[in-house]
């Protein structure tokens, strides 16, 4: 099936869930005749060219031929009418080619791309990232060098960390940089899993790597971070003769066919340090960081996509008999079990963006609030927040997904009807740019004391402010949400406190519950952020301020999510309160092995 960008979901939720509101005064140009026009010319790119080529990426895949890496047909010239629209620099500096426009706008314009093609959507993503490093660490030189033509997606940004012995450990990584005695460095070392490592879409990859220098001391202090480009550049930015990398092989991946994930080979390629020797690792967590709020709306937007093609799938397929008319060889939406599933479906999608979109608006307030207070707690705001944007999102998307085959039936465990496609696709996002068992020990382990516990108290105050906010409104319905917020609220405190507790005394039992908690604490948030769209909607309702029909379903979803999700809260909080002494007893021979 075609995909429909939800324009009016996403910015609804931009206004109402995340407050987008509140970066008037930082960006006066991005008001709602600007961000409708964007937001419709994004979904139109990513219905009309970009959703169509989702099938053959899948099924051709990228291909590696002669040494060099041949994109997914239709591939070179969507990239062009993407980069042609420069929806590359959508939040990048001005002075560097860029708009301007907020990071949360940004965010929302991917998820469209991220849904109509997701193999194709990681290519910019990366250079997104790219461009977010360069513009933090890169010396002046390699800024004027190099980001206005990642800007203008005239070349693409890669990231390259893992290693085939060095996945998560990245303190075990061996590529080798060794100074070349002109100020420059000669680099050696093989990658792996580098997403659009080689391609034939634009003229020239910018690859961001980390590696070693010969005389760096063992471990992370001795990372640094360095940038090697597919073809030499020219101190006038002309291309040159082919540096020493390429691609060794393509990955053959469960999903994502249509996005060369390569094996990158450095033999002797030339490089230049980026930044500070010794402070790679930091370096490119400026990178990762804005990943990992991309991969968020990436599960926001293949989850997006499944639902889509499911709701299409129950209008047209007719199956046994309706509990609700009575009619024999009933549409399968007119059955009250797929019916709560669709429901359950795009509340929990609603959610998650929510979730993503109110990250993006952190980060904005982090760098361009009016005072250094707001900055502080926006910054604050967005490292809590990106741990649950990421795994909860993520997770969210896979379980989408698998429900979206499930609508389908037997027709979506085969696959021609493109439903599995989007099952294999999501189960990536949760792996990538991070595991979510490290998204979760990063919540735990670093996030939770953030500001001496500021940034989870800054959350929970707002939460219970809504939670006020729906009481005091007229709208009987909005109590019965504000209850379950509350219940559920109550469980989050008191797993929080338990966790800071343990984190203190007993490490290893804070960490066994961190993956519980983490999707505990993504709950309620995401419960949150369908509060706040509900009172949104009352509120227009009570007023004849919108379409009264769409704005009802918002209400219906939240009371769906505060029965269905916020109601088990409380029964999580056992499973973060597990403790490690069983896990610690335990031997692999009780395992079976």
């Amino acid at each position: 099936m075609t995909y429909r960008a939800p324009v009016r979901d996403i910015a609804f939720s931009l206004r109402h869930a995340a407050g987008f509101d509140r970066l008037s005064d930082a960006f006066p140009d991005a008001d709602a005749d600007t961000v409708q026009a964007v937001l419709e010319g994004a979904g139109a790119l990513a219905g009309d060219i970009l959703a169509p080529l989702n099938r053959q990426g899948d099924l051709v895949g990228a291909k590696l031929e002669n040494g060099m890496v041949r994109a997914a047909p239709g591939f070179g010239e969507a990239y062009r009418q993407f980069a042609q629209g420069g929806w590359n620099g959508l939040a990048a500096d001005p002075d560097h080619g860029g708009q301007g426009l907020p990071k949360s706008l940004e965010v929302g314009v991917f998820e469209m791309f991220q849904a109509a093609n997701m193999a194709f959507g990681l290519c910019p993503m990366l250079t997104l990232g790219a461009i977010e490093a360069l513009a933090h660490h890169g010396s002046e030189r390699q800024k004027s060098l190099y980001l206005p033509r990642l800007v203008s997606g005239e070349w693409t940004g890669t990231m390259n960390l893992t290693e085939p012995q060095a996945g998560s450990d990245l303190a075990a990584i061996t590529t080798m940089a060794t100074p070349d005695g002109d100020g420059g460095y000669t680099l050696s070392g093989q990658k792996i899993y580098i997403t659009w490592g080689d391609h034939d879409v634009a003229d020239n990859i910018v690859h961001l790597i980390i590696a070693r220098t010969p005389d760096a001391p063992p471990g992370v202090k001795g990372i640094s971070l360095f940038l090697a480009p597919k073809v030499l550049v020219g101190e006038d930015g002309s291309l040159g003769a082919a540096n020493a990398v390429r691609a060794g092989g393509l990955e053959h991946k469960l999903g994502i066919h249509g996005s060369p994930t390569c094996v990158m080979l450095f033999e002797g390629a030339k490089a230049e340090l980026v930044g500070e020797l010794g402070k790679g690792l930091a370096h490119m967590f400026t990178m990762m960081n804005a990943a990992r709020l991309q991969v968020g709306a990436q599960g926001v937007a293949i989850a997006e996509r499944a639902y889509q093609q499911a709701l299409a799938f129950s209008l047209e397929r007719r199956q046994g008999r309706s509990a609700w008319t009575g009619e024999n060889a009933a549409r399968l939406f007119d059955h009250p079990d797929v019916r709560r599933t669709l429901m359950l479906m795009k509340a929990r999608i609603e959610a998650a963006r929510g979730i993503c979109l109110s990250t993006g608006v952190a980060a904005d307030l982090a760098t361009h609030g009016a005072t250094e207070d707001q900055r502080v707690a926006a910054k604050l705001r967005e490292e809590l927040l990106t741990p649950i944007a990421k795994a909860w999102s993520t997770d969210m998307g896979v379980e989408v997904a698998s429900q979206g085959v499930q609508i389908h039936g037997g027709m979506g465990f085969v696959e021609e009807t493109g439903a599995a496609q989007h099952y294999r696709d999501a189960r990536i996002a949760p792996i990538y740019e991070g595991t979510n068992g490290i998204q979760a020990i990063d919540l735990v382990g670093r996030k939770l004391s953030l500001g001496e516990g500021q940034a989870i108290g800054d959350l929970m105050d707002d939460i219970r402010d809504t939670i006020d906010a729906l009481n005091a409104a007229a709208d009987p319905a909005l109590g019965t949400m504000a209850r379950r917020l509350e219940t559920a609220l109550v469980a989050a405190s008191a797993a929080t406190a338990w966790l800071i507790e343990r984190r203190a005394r007993a490490m290893p039992d804070a960490l066994s519950g961190a993956t519980a908690y983490l999707k505990l604490l993504g709950d309620v948030v995401g419960g949150w952020m369908l509060a706040k769209g509900a009172l949104a909607a009352s509120a227009a309702i009570a007023t004849g301020g919108g379409d009264a029909g769409w704005l009802s379903t918002r209400l219906a979803l939240a009371r769906i999510y505060a029965e269905a999700v916020l109601a088990q809260v409380p029964g999580q909080v056992a499973g973060v309160m597990i403790g490690a002494a069983d896990f610690e007893a335990t031997t692999p021979e009780m395992l079976g092995a």
